[in-house]
């Protein structure tokens, strides 16, 4: 507990001392000699105790013209049932009111803790080597391209690749995922890894405030800015309902006492008018603890903070809980290929056709795609056998979805699909083998071409399998591949619809086309990896971005990002979703149905205070231990 909630504690049980014999000397329990007037001045002893803090931010709310909220009622209605004499009743609700706002801030604590404790990934220094030796600086003073050092138990502070060493990599707090990740020379290393058994030395690749663990953090702590329409909704029905239930017991207080006294209808009841107001009166401030909406207004961002927090452990992050809601009505996944279905490590597995050795034509390929970062190209240049050098290239030109020309050693070569081929009116041989066909033309004329063949991630079906489960209706996989590579890899992952030799643009226009075939409240998802998918990440009403080997532009312009690249998440964001917004639903119905039927009760005159604090604390701490099952979602 907090230094807070401790304080907050000691108060409640100082309170509780003091108030049960004075209870029992009110009841008539225990005699007593002490007048009345005594006994009243020894009951505002707990109540301000106990109460003290709500009185306070109810005057500070009436002076800051921001009445109507929970302070303001438990207020009234407490100072109410005093003056009118009920005091151990009015300091029964003070006193367990609070012990319901202990228990809330200790229940929003916890989730605060474990969010915490499941993010805990920044990073407190880095072991900057120098000149002298490692020196520890922090890490946002590490420039890219430094060496850093990193001793077994320490969290990588940066991104980076190893250089020297090797070891086992914690990355659960990234990917949610208990598996050591081992790391070899060469590798990538994401910041908020934690280093387990061998020393690294790490070549850094971002800069601190770009890196891994720093976009992690940015992304969860900026989640609760961004409001579900439930939540919306609460903060608005509470504006008004506040206001309406004061209405609501005021003209309790006085229409009540009215009617009897001009109609006679149940006046014989009464020994006298005072007593009837007096009843009215604690009807009323009975009406105003039972309409408190602390359940509503307390279960509900807790519930999507839960929710947030729980899919955070699981490698999962949802940028605000807006996007969690979504989720929830999302009935058409579509899918981009490479990256997100394939693993995206191209390999060549054949040259065909060609009059040059094959190993010639791979070099003269692997030149002309030397500047660009397509998987494609680095498959080409990991197939040359010798260095690439940038000097013998010239004149580089790209055709977006097409290819590439350029002229190496003096010579113009040409890499790209069939539609290159027909822009430069070259008579292509058709390839009857499955993969992408990258065709080489030299000097303007068909030089032969290369096959490159992509593996299916292992999981790739069991995901379209779990996500059929959970009830999307319709999967799409949209590529920019040749037909026969989009069919195979369709019938591998068992998809039943998908799109080829699509451009990026095509691919926007697609998922409008989709979206527009999308029935009422239905939502469609797009998942992808790439540079050229942010445009239909931002375009899908949910944006799914593979985020541990996803490019920046897609982290950036999606709504979910999965740390792993493991597309079974998908399902398992989604199932989250709606166990998310289940609990929501289950609070709501269940507060306000309680409440309903109390302040009907109460209004009758058959509910008293004892009830009206069941109705209010006891349903707010069901409310929130309800809400807190959201953190709890591993086995969904």
């Amino acid at each position: 507990m907090t230094k807070k909630q401790k304080k907050l504690l000691w108060r409640i049980l100082a309170a509780a001392v003091l108030f049960v014999p004075l209870y029992l000397i009110s009841e008539g329990v225990v005699v007593s000699p002490l007048p009345s007037w005594a006994v009243f001045l020894l009951f505002l002893a707990p109540y301000l105790l106990a109460g003290h803090d709500i009185l306070r931010k109810a005057f500070l709310g009436i002076r800051n013209r921001q009445v109507f909220d929970e302070n303001f009622l438990m207020a009234i209605a407490t100072l109410g049932a005093i003056v009118l004499g009920e005091y151990g009743e009015g300091v029964a609700v003070m006193l367990l009111y609070q012990v319901g706002e202990l228990f809330q801030s200790v229940a929003v604590g916890k989730s605060r803790r474990n969010i915490s404790a499941l993010m805990d990934i920044r990073p407190d220094y880095a072991n900057l080597e120098t000149e002298a030796g490692a020196e520890r600086v922090d890490p946002d003073e590490v420039e890219i391209g430094s060496i850093i050092v990193v001793e077994p138990g320490e969290k990588i502070p940066l991104d980076g690749v190893v250089v020297e060493g090797s070891s086992s990599l914690n990355t659960s707090a990234l990917t949610g995922e208990s598996l050591p990740r081992d790391v070899q020379p060469g590798e990538t290393v994401l910041s908020g890894s934690v280093n387990m058994t061998g020393v690294l030395r790490v070549r850094t690749t971002t800069a601190f405030e770009e890196s891994t663990a720093s976009k992690i953090l940015d992304l969860v702590e900026n989640a609760a800015s961004r409001k579900s329409r439930s939540e919306a909704f609460i903060t608005r029905f509470a504006r008004y309902y506040t206001p309406v239930v004061c209405v609501g017991a005021l003209a309790l207080a006085v229409l009540g006492p009215v009617f009897i006294m001009f109609t006679g209808i149940g006046r014989a009841a009464y020994p006298g008018p005072g007593a009837i107001w007096s009843d009215w009166a604690l009807r009323a401030c009975t009406f105003l603890v039972i309409s408190c909406p602390c359940a509503l207004v307390i279960s509900i961002p807790l519930s999507f903070f839960a929710g947030l927090g729980g899919a955070s452990g699981q490698g999962i992050l949802i940028k605000g809980s807006n996007y969690l809601e979504a989720l929830s009505r999302v009935r058409t996944v579509v899918f981009d290929k490479t990256g997100t279905l394939t693993r995206g490590n191209f390999a060549v597995t054949g040259v065909h056709h060609s009059p040059l050795e094959d190993q010639k034509l791979l070099e003269l390929a692997a030149h002309a795609e030397c500047h660009s970062s397509h998987p494609i190209s680095r498959s080409l240049r990991s197939a040359c056998r010798q260095e690439i050098d940038p000097r013998r290239v010239s004149d580089v030109r790209e055709i977006s979805g097409e290819g590439i020309l350029a002229r190496v050693d003096g010579v113009e070569v040409a890499v790209g699909n069939e539609k290159l081929m027909r822009r430069l009116e070259i008579d292509a041989k058709p390839c009857s083998h499955t993969g992408t066909i990258v065709y080489v033309a030299l000097g303007g004329t068909y030089s032969g071409h290369i096959v490159i063949e992509d593996e299916i991630k292992e999981y790739s079906r069991e995901a379209m399998d779990s996500l059929r489960a959970a009830g999307v209706d319709r999967l799409v996989m949209l590529t920019g591949d040749a037909e026969s590579v989009a069919q195979k890899v369709a019938a591998d992952t068992g998809l039943r619809e998908y799109r080829a030799r699509l451009l990026p643009g095509d691919k926007v226009a697609c998922v409008e086309q989709l979206l527009s075939q999308c029935r009422s409240g239905q939502l469609l998802a797009f998942v992808g990896d790439g540079i050229n998918d942010a445009p239909v990440l931002s375009r899908a009403d949910v944006g799914i971005a593979m985020g541990a080997l996803g490019s920046d532009a897609a982290i950036e312009a999606a709504d979910v990002v999965l740390m792993d690249d493991d597309p079974r998440k998908i399902a398992r964001a989604i199932k989250i979703s709606r166990k998310c917004l289940r609990i929501v639903r289950e609070n709501i119905v269940f507060s306000l149905g309680v409440k309903g039927l109390c302040l009907v009760l109460a209004a009758l005159g058959l509910a008293n205070m004892w009830l009206a604090i069941a109705a209010d604390v006891g349903v707010m701490i069901l409310a929130v231990l309800n809400a807190i099952r959201c953190l709890f979602v591993k086995n969904l």
